[in-house]
Formats: C-alpha cells, sequence, structure tokens
C-alpha cells in the first residue's frame, strides 16, 4: 500500500450533523465525490435525515460551498440500505455525537463493508482514538485512526491527525497528503491524550480567561475588547468565541477536560460555572439560539452579568492605559509593564498569558510531538497570529519563565505545579531553533516533516526562530516591489506596499520586472508573500495631486495602470496571477489580463471600484465587454448584461470558482486548496507554457459592441431600480457610465472597434467621476473609515 500511489476516488461521511455535513461539503469543494450517510428517517424518504443536513448547506453563512452547484456532488444515504457503496470509498470518516458507545454500536455495523485498503478515520474533538479502536475488528486497526476537522471546516486551515497504537505510517502518511493538497489543510499530528492539541490548549486558555476575570472583577465585554485582535486574536476574543462555538459545545469539551484528566493539576479549574450551567439549562446556548453570554434586542446587545444572572448593556471597553501597555512593539517590555501595572484590567491579562504559558510548559511533553506542533495547532485552530511558545520566546524565555516561577511559588497562579526542569535550564533561549523544535518528551529537536507533500510549499508557515530569510535572490527591487528567482527560470513579483495596493511605485516596479523577465527569464509570476492578493488602486497616493486638483498627473497614473494590465497580457513571456485573500479594483483588473489565474479557493474577487464612486479604470470594463463580445451566441447585450451587473453592484467572488462562474477568472485557471502550494503550482504553469512554445495571444484587431442602442437598454432597468429606491441617484449615475463604456460609446450597435477604444472610454469616465463631489465624498469616506459610503 505505501509503495503505489494512494487515489482517493470517492469518500463516505457517516454522520450529517453539523461537522459531517459541512466536511462533506468541503470535499464536493474538491472534486471529491462524497456520500452523506446518517439513520433512516422514520417517515417519508429514508435519506430524509442525510437530504436535510445537504439542504442545510445551501443556507449557511460564510457558506460551507465553495459554489452552488458542488452540493449536487454530495449523495445522501442511510445505514440500512446502503451500507454496501462504503466498499467503493477510499476514505471513510465516521462524525456521528461524541458518545463511545454510539461509535462503537455503528463500527460494529459499518466494518464488514469496509474496504480492505479504504482508510477509516473518526472525526471527534477529544474522545480516546485507542478506546474507539478497541470496538474495531483485527483487520481494521492498522486503518483507523482520529481526524479532527476544526469548525467551520471549510475555512479553519488545521486538521489534527491522531494515531492509535496500531495505526500504520504509510496510511497516516497517505492521509496527510490528502489532507494537505486536496483538501488544503495544514495538519498537524497529535497524541492521543484527551481533546489532542488545540482544544487542550485552546480550552485552556479560555478556562483561564474566564477564572481571571471573576477573580479581578473584570466585564465579560471588556475581556472581549481586551482579548481579541489587540492581542492578535480573531474579533470574538474569549466570551463571543464561546457563543458562536456553542455553549453546549464548550461545555461537552470542558466536561471531557474534567472526566479524563483527574491527575491534571489544573483539575479544579475543568468546570463549567453556574452561570453557563444556567445558560445551558435555559436553552440559552449563544449564536445558534441567538442568546448566550451576549444577546440582542433590536440594534442594542447586552451581555450577562455573572454576579446577577442579568444581561446589561454591552460595549463596554478596555481602560485606555491597559490599551497603551497593549500596543507596546516589544513583548518584553509589554509583560514588563502589564506585570508591574497594579490596575486590575493590566493583573488580569499578565494572569492569563502566565497561566497559559504555565501550562503549555508543564504539558508540553504529554501533550504534543513538538513545539512548533503546539503553536501552528492554535494559530490555525483557533486563530491566534501568534503561537502561546512563540510569544513567550519572543518576550525572552528566561525573564518570563523566571516570572512565572514566581507567582506560582507566591500562590497567585491557578495551581501550585512547578515548571518542568527544562523550561528553567540556564542557557534555554526558547524552544524554536533554526534545526527545529524542541520536543519535551525525547529532549531533542524535531525538524519539520520530510513527507514530499511539504516540497510543494516553497513559502510554508513559519514559526517564529526559524530562518526566515527572504525567498530565493533577488532580481531587482524598488520601493513598491521585489521581484526574485529561485533558479528556475521564472521571475515572481512580490508587491511591498500596505495591503499591497497599487500605486506608481508598484507599476513602476511591475514594468520593470516584466521587462527583465522578457530578456532573461522563461515566464513571470505575480506572488504576494502573505494575503491579500491586492486591494486595488491606492487611493491614498493620488491624494496629494487630487488636494492640488493636478488632473493630468492622475489621468496618466490611470493610463500607466491600463498599459500595464495590456502588458501582463501581450508580453513576450507567460504571465500568471498567484491570488489569495482579497483580489479587489486594479489587482482584480491585473488577474484578468494575465495568461493564467492560479487561485487559492480562499481567493475573494471583484472589480469593486462603485464602493468609491469610481469605475474599473485599469482595463476591467474592456475586458468584460470584450469577453462577452467573444462569448456571444448572436446576442451581444445579453452576453453583456450579468458582466455588466457584477460591475455595477460591485459582485465580489466568494471563492476562487465562484470567480470562474461570474467571469473575473476563466474556466482554464487554476484553483488550489492549500495556499501554500500557491508559488509552486503557479511557477508550473508558467513553465509548463514557455515549454510548450509559448507565443503571446494575437492582438485583437476588433470586436462588436452594443452601441448606444444597448445601453439604452440597459439604462433602462436602471431606471427601474432607481424608482424602487435600490439604487442612490449617484449610484445611478455611476452605472449609466458604466454602461456607455462597456457598450462602446456612442455608436450604432455592431459597431467594430478595438481594445484601446473601450480604454479610453473607460480612463475618461474614470475621470468624470473622480472629479464629481459625491465621489470625492466616498473616496474620503472610504480612506477615514474604512467603509463605503452610499450617497
Amino acid at each position: 500500500m505505501s509503495h503505489t500511489k494512494f487515489i482517493v476516488r470517492k469518500v463516505a461521511v457517516l454522520g450529517a450533523g453539523v461537522m459531517g455535513a459541512q466536511i462533506a461539503a468541503h470535499l464536493v469543494n474538491a472534486k471529491v465525490p462524497t456520500i452523506l450517510f446518517d439513520l433512516p428517517a422514520k417517515e417519508g424518504d429514508k435519506n430524509g435525515i442525510a437530504l436535510k443536513a445537504i439542504d442545510g448547506l445551501k443556507k449557511l453563512k460564510p457558506s460551507p460551498l465553495a459554489s452552488k452547484d458542488v452540493v449536487k456532488y454530495i449523495t445522501p444515504a442511510n445505514y440500512d440500505d446502503h451500507l454496501h457503496l462504503l466498499k467503493e470509498c477510499d476514505v471513510v470518516i465516521e462524525a456521528i455525537a461524541e458518545r463511545m458507545d454510539w461509535k462503537a454500536d455503528l463500527y460494529a455495523k459499518v466494518a464488514p463493508f469496509i474496504g480492505e485498503y479504504s482508510i477509516f478515520a473518526t472525526n471527534t474533538s477529544g474522545l480516546s482514538i485507542n478506546g474507539l479502536a478497541d470496538s474495531l475488528p483485527d483487520a481494521l486497526k492498522p486503518r483507523f485512526c482520529g481526524v479532527h476537522f476544526f469548525n467551520p471546516p471549510r475555512y479553519m486551515h488545521l486538521v489534527e491527525i491522531i494515531p492509535c497504537k496500531g495505526s500504520e505510517a504509510g496510511m497516516l502518511d497517505n492521509l496527510e497528503r490528502f489532507l494537505v493538497t486536496t483538501l488544503g489543510k495544514g495538519v498537524v499530528r497529535a497524541k492521543d491524550t484527551p481533546n489532542f492539541v488545540a482544544n487542550r490548549i485552546g480550552v485552556f486558555s479560555m478556562l483561564a480567561a474566564i477564572a481571571n476575570a471573576e477573580k479581578f472583577g473584570i466585564r465579560f465585554d471588556v475581556v472581549d475588547d481586551l482579548t481579541g485582535p489587540r492581542l492578535g486574536r480573531p474579533k470574538s476574543a474569549t466570551f463571543r468565541t464561546a457563543d458562536v462555538v456553542g455553549l453546549d459545545t464548550f461545555a461537552h469539551v470542558v466536561k471531557t477536560m474534567q472526566d479524563t484528566l483527574p491527575n491534571d493539576p489544573w483539575h479544579s479549574l475543568f468546570k463549567s460555572p453556574e452561570w453557563l450551567q444556567k445558560l445551558i439549562a435555559a436553552g440559552a446556548l449563544g449564536a445558534k439560539t441567538r442568546v448566550g453570554i451576549y444577546k440582542k434586542d433590536g440594534k442594542q446587545m447586552f451581555v450577562l452579568d455573572p454576579k446577577t444572572g442579568d444581561y446589561v448593556g454591552s460595549g463596554e471597553k478596555g481602560d485606555d492605559a491597559i490599551k497603551e501597555i497593549l500596543k507596546i512593539a516589544d513583548p518584553a517590555e509589554k509583560f514588563k509593564k502589564l506585570r508591574e501595572s497594579s490596575h486590575p484590567q493590566a493583573q488580569f491579562l499578565w494572569a492569563c498569558f502566565r497561566d497559559v504559558f504555565h501550562y503549555i510548559g508543564f504539558h508540553l511533553a504529554d501533550i504534543a510531538n513538538s513545539a512548533r506542533d503546539v503553536d501552528f495547532a492554535i494559530r490555525w485552530g483557533f486563530g491566534w497570529s501568534v503561537g502561546p511558545f512563540e510569544t513567550w520566546q519572543s518576550a525572552g524565555w528566561q525573564q518570563v519563565a523566571k516570572w512565572v516561577e514566581e507567582d506560582v511559588k507566591a500562590g497567585k497562579a491557578l495551581t501550585s505545579a512547578e515548571l518542568p526542569a527544562w523550561v528553567l535550564e540556564a542557557d534555554r533561549t526558547g524552544v524554536h531553533f533554526a534545526d527545529g523544535s524542541f520536543d519535551a518528551a525525547t529532549g531533542k529537536r524535531i525538524g519539520r516533516s520530510a513527507l514530499d507533500v511539504y516540497t510543494r510549499q516553497l513559502a510554508p508557515a513559519k514559526v517564529l526562530g526559524e530562518a526566515t530569510a527572504p525567498l530565493g535572490e533577488t532580481v531587482f527591487e524598488n520601493d513598491g516591489v521585489r521581484a526574485f528567482t529561485t533558479g528556475d527560470e521564472v521571475l515572481v513579483v512580490s508587491f511591498k506596499s500596505k495591503a499591497h495596493a497599487i500605486g506608481p511605485d508598484v507599476l513602476e516596479g511591475l514594468n520593470k520586472a516584466i521587462d527583465i523577465a522578457e530578456e532573461r527569464f522563461k515566464g513571470l509570476v505575480i506572488w504576494q508573500t502573505e494575503e491579500p492578493f491586492s486591494v486595488g488602486a491606492d487611493l491614498s497616493s493620488m491624494m496629494p495631486a487630487f488636494m492640488m486638483g493636478d488632473w493630468d498627473s492622475i489621468e496618466n497614473m490611470i493610463r500607466r495602470f491600463q498599459a500595464t494590465s495590456m502588458r501582463l497580457r501581450y508580453s513576450q513571456i507567460p504571465t500568471v496571477a498567484a491570488t489569495q485573500g482579497y483580489v479587489f479594483g486594479g489587482g482584480c483588473e491585473f488577474a484578468m489580463h494575465v495568461d493564467r489565474v492560479v487561485g487559492a479557493l480562499e481567493s475573494y474577487v471583484g472589480l469593486v471600484e462603485v464602493g468609491v464612486g469610481l469605475l474599473p479604470g485599469g482595463g476591467g470594463c474592456k475586458e468584460f465587454a470584450l469577453r462577452a463580445s467573444q462569448e456571444q451566441k448572436g446576442d451581444l447585450l445579453a452576453a453583456l448584461k450579468d458582466y455588466f451587473m457584477a460591475i455595477a453592484t460591485a459582485k465580489v467572488a466568494t471563492s476562487a470558482v465562484e470567480a470562474q462562474e461570474i467571469g473575473y477568472f476563466r474556466k482554464t485557471d487554476v484553483v488550489v486548496f492549500n495556499a501554500y502550494e500557491l508559488l509552486y503550482v503557479a511557477k508550473q504553469q508558467a513553465l509548463a507554457m514557455a515549454e510548450s512554445g509559448y507565443r503571446p495571444p494575437l492582438k485583437v484587431k476588433s470586436f462588436p459592441v452594443a452601441g448606444r442602442t444597448g445601453a439604452a437598454s440597459i439604462k433602462g432597468q436602471l431606471v427601474n431600480m432607481l424608482e424602487g429606491h435600490f439604487i442612490s441617484q449617484h449610484d445611478f449615475f455611476i452605472a449609466g457610465l458604466i454602461a456607455d463604456v462597456m457598450t462602446g460609446g456612442d455608436v450604432e450597435a455592431g459597431t467594430e472597434v478595438n481594445e484601446q477604444w473601450i480604454l479610453d472610454l473607460e480612463r475618461k469616465a474614470f475621470m468624470t467621476l473622480l472629479q464629481n463631489s459625491k465621489t470625492q465624498d466616498r473616496i474620503a469616506n472610504m480612506l477615514t473609515t474604512g467603509k463605503p459610503l452610499r450617497n
């Protein structure tokens, strides 16, 4: 089995609950046909339970589906009629409720039907994998393991693989390959200890925050203000996260810790506080029941006061002095100030950090295979921008260890458990080093996984302390871009601007890079070192000219922008855009002009210029007009209308697959599920085009446009939208200009024009809008608040 290539043709998911259905959704996102099993329904269609779950997927936000159409590749099934279908599934994932007895009953039922080479995995968030393996026939044990997806499975990067004692090494490697490349996941191999790595530490961190909030008398909304983005953590922070996860689910994970970790020195902490038990008893389970720790009444938010059990108005923020400390860039200084301050909020924050450091230091040997696994698990599973060991190491290992030890001795910590000897070694500077991360069980440093699939990650996720030299050898650099090569004859360009916005420096740098690539390289790839791909034109770089009314210099920049898009289309070498995150405005226009896009599944793509009162000025209107003429089946206006609406409503594709459906990306573009593989795949695409005798596309001599009658027809519909108050007067004006540009201006229907003709119209319309006071208000609002203004 380990020698032959492992191919996953089909997967079965057992259990159509929240997780099972969403895992099935992500499998079909990745073009893996999936059978979703559940119990036979008591009445009506016996597949009723699975069918209802599949239908429910269409309503969830954010959507578990990369496109509406993929849902039909999930086949509903029930255990009475369809067990024979398991034979044809290469992977079977069990995802029923977290009860050992129920799982054991199901295993007895399905085991005889599982194929002799198939992998059988349980998606449990904390039950013992070895305990579950005991109820399997011996022949199946080598192919059994835990595979713990995080919720929601499409969006959360982490999947934990938990081997049981008999799990075959080759099987685990095959499963990891499939999870990493096909499903795009970050895999951490966990030990079979309760709640594994991420939940064990992440939930502990929440329990410590709850305990310390009580100890220092900090309101729940203040805790959430202090423990969210200010600490580099998700907006949902602590209590809001519990609401989102579901208070019953959170309590269940805590109960697992209480029942299975009797000897953990922190055991007294592993219980749901009384206020939480009361909420659950009252059916207030958080976001899914619309009331939990928080509740919304009309426009106003309320938060629970645990002392009285009543809800009080929410929205209190942390103290300004504390927020100033949190802004300190140097972690060592930040922790020193928090620890020395007598302010209860500072004491609370230091205590939360200290207790997590204490816990991970004490438990590293028994919970994880290395400190790297802990940091990745918490970053990928709980959304922290920096893992707990990285935080400790960056603040000065010795000093923090000494502070933790002092607090433990002084009885300030949650327990008096002593730190293990390795933490306090006199020469220890941390746990992450260039040659690997520390494993407390063996005392050795563990290098990265050598599994072949990771050779595709040219810029993998790194932990602090690993070698972080910039990738490749710099070929050219200016203030806007860095162009580099890793020696494979492809020139890679990365933007250096904030959010990779496109201003004069980026345009100049990109053009220079194309010059160099045409002269010395086989292809050019635009790839950013981190998301977003680009938020579009850099409006703030236009501000000085804007203030002085120097319209000529702005028009020249737009002309330059258009010319750069056209160079990407017609240059002498293949051009590829590797996208992830936001691909907005000018970033989207660049992607529309390259030879090929390699888009990470989580690419959010749109021509969103209308939001700032403009229209696409970098070739977006032209490109859609051209595509409509090339795709029309005798009815140009029909082909044009969807493209027009995409621009006029600033429609954003919520995945790379949807971007193909709307038309921002082409059907021939490539979708990659693991963003860390983007650069590798993009370079392979560029090289493949070069090796197959690449020639630039022939310049389009001319193409027909819909003309003034086409524009009039579109504007007729806009009038209805205006009168129905769906759009404002200014929206109507902008949309009218977009219609004029996309239909080729004041010409007869069917008139043949060239690309430059539409580019000129596009640029003039852009300048008209830029000089309009309502558009200027929209731009100012976006630059000051970051939000679109509807005026």
